[in-house]
């Protein structure tokens, strides 16, 4: 599908009997159709170094995949539903017309209690921490471990991937920012080398496991427990990481809004019921992970950019955000 098709349905698809007339959401790998008591995830035709929804096989075992692996830790999620078109129009889970593509059907919730809009004004309090960190927590227990040998180069490479958005960077925010981009990558490299050892000894006690993969306060709603949502499911190998890395991207984000209070109160009320950090390098290896986390949403708010007509001002400015976050946890 594509973005006209998208809002075709979005305005005059029918599902269960009634017609959608509903919101469009775009990120830069789907599309959300906000609609009454429901949301429908439409995956986009792409094929990227990191995922491949190219053929309508692959979007349909991803949707499945979708829904199996939140419902770890969700029961918003309700189903798959096939999108079809007959005679001009669109039909949500019906039996008839052609088959155009797939969705993940699920309950909508209240958009004004998602925690990144929370954050942004300034109503999340250490209650909502506490049960944030009670919740994923409980999940993060529950998955097994598993025991990949550590790669020291493709760890590298995960980090240095950022080279190849450098252009864009460049005349996005300037050629200072990429030069000290640079440095950063020799400060990663180095890092890496120097903690190699302590990398694989996490694996081996068992911290490496089978997680969320994109756990940053735009996928968590605020409820009355905490509702935790849309995982990776298109990459097995970005989704089974260290804990720590896990924890890294909720707490950056929590520094990203100036919530170092609530960031450090994650930390620790989550180490309390379920200890993952136990000396000086774990602490350092954790504020490399942030690093990690901000250089990925350097990345990717880059090719949401690239995808678009080009860089907007919100876009640049959140870019430069996550930039200057990353020289604070090199400093």
């Amino acid at each position: 599908m594509n973005s006209k098709e998208v809002n075709e349905l979005a305005q005059a698809g029918r599902f269960k009997g009634y017609q959608l007339e509903g919101e469009v959401l775009e990120t830069h790998i789907s599309w959300i159709i906000l609609s009454g008591d429901f949301a429908f995830k439409i995956k986009k035709p792409l094929k990227l170094s990191f995922l491949d929804y190219s053929t309508l096989a692959l979007r349909k075992k991803y949707c499945q995949l979708e829904l199996e692996l939140n419902g770890r830790f969700s029961d918003i999620y309700l189903s798959v539903e096939e999108l079809r078109k007959k005679e001009g129009v669109w039909i949500v889970g019906g039996g008839e017309g052609e088959l155009m593509d797939y969705a993940v059907c699920m309950k909508r919730l209240p958009s004004e209690r998602r925690m990144d809009k929370l954050l942004a004004a300034g109503e999340v309090g250490e209650k909502d921490i506490r049960e944030l960190a009670e919740t994923v927590a409980a999940f993060h227990q529950k998955q097994e471990a598993v025991n990949p040998s550590f790669d020291l180069e493709k760890a590298k490479a995960l980090f240095n991937d950022i080279t190849s958005v450098a252009d864009a960077l460049e005349e996005s925010v300037g050629k200072k920012a990429v030069k000290n981009l640079r440095e950063i990558i020799t400060w990663s490299d180095r890092f890496l080398e120097a903690n190699a050892e302590r990398f694989s000894e996490r694996i081996a006690d068992g911290f490496v496991r089978d997680l969320h993969g994109d756990l940053h306060a735009g996928n968590v709603f605020l409820m009355d427990q905490p509702v935790l949502f849309d995982c990776i499911e298109f990459n097995a190998e970005i989704r089974t990481t260290d804990i720590l890395y896990e924890l890294a991207f909720l707490s950056m984000d929590l520094e990203k809004f100036g919530q170092n209070d609530h960031a450090r109160l994650f930390l620790v009320h989550y180490n309390q019921i379920f200890p993952v950090i136990f000396n000086q390098q774990d602490k350092e290896i954790f504020n490399y992970f942030k690093c990690l986390r901000a250089n990925i949403r350097v990345k990717v708010l880059t090719i949401k950019g690239q995808q678009s007509a080009g860089m907007d001002a919100e876009n640049t400015k959140e870019i430069g955000e996550y930039l200057n976050l990353m020289s604070k946890y090199v400093e």
